[in-house]
């Protein structure tokens, strides 16, 4: 009785060919290409949206001051008023933000503070990610 050896021979080449590989890495270039624009702006968006959540916060904190000392801080003093009492604030009783971070937007800009403002008593004002007045999207002005 002959028996045949189906097994491939010892030297034949297992695995991919080049042209398999590039395929695959156009197929992995063509998918990351396509969804980093769409990830990006989702950034921009979760960014300004905690620009918005630390502005009520400061609100908060702004209200708690007026409680404490019956008004704003002036804008002489501004908003380091919420971490150290200013001159001749006797009845202070913060500190009212926990530290200077929560007084800088997501982009690591200072808040602006305006008081009085032209909307009400104060105004909070971040500007955006281009850090200039105006624009849209991601640039565009947030004001509590």
């Amino acid at each position: 009785m002959v028996l045949i050896d189906k097994r491939k021979p010892r030297n034949a080449q297992t695995g991919l060919t080049l042209l398999e590989v590039m395929v695959v890495l156009a197929i992995i270039a063509l998918v990351v290409g396509l969804s980093a624009p769409r990830l990006m702006s989702s950034f921009g968006r979760a960014k300004a949206q905690a620009a918005s959540v630390q502005m009520a916060n400061l609100k908060g904190a702004l209200q708690l001051y007026y409680i404490d000392l019956g008004r704003y801080p002036t804008e002489t003093e501004g908003l380091k008023a919420l971490i150290s009492p200013p001159i001749g604030a006797a009845n202070w009783l913060g500190p009212y933000v926990d530290s200077e971070e929560a007084l800088t937007d997501p982009w690591g800009r200072p808040f602006l503070y305006q008081y009085p403002s032209a909307e009400g008593d104060f105004a909070l004002i971040t500007l955006g990610r281009d850090g200039q007045p105006g624009g849209s999207r991601e640039d565009s002005d947030i004001t509590s």
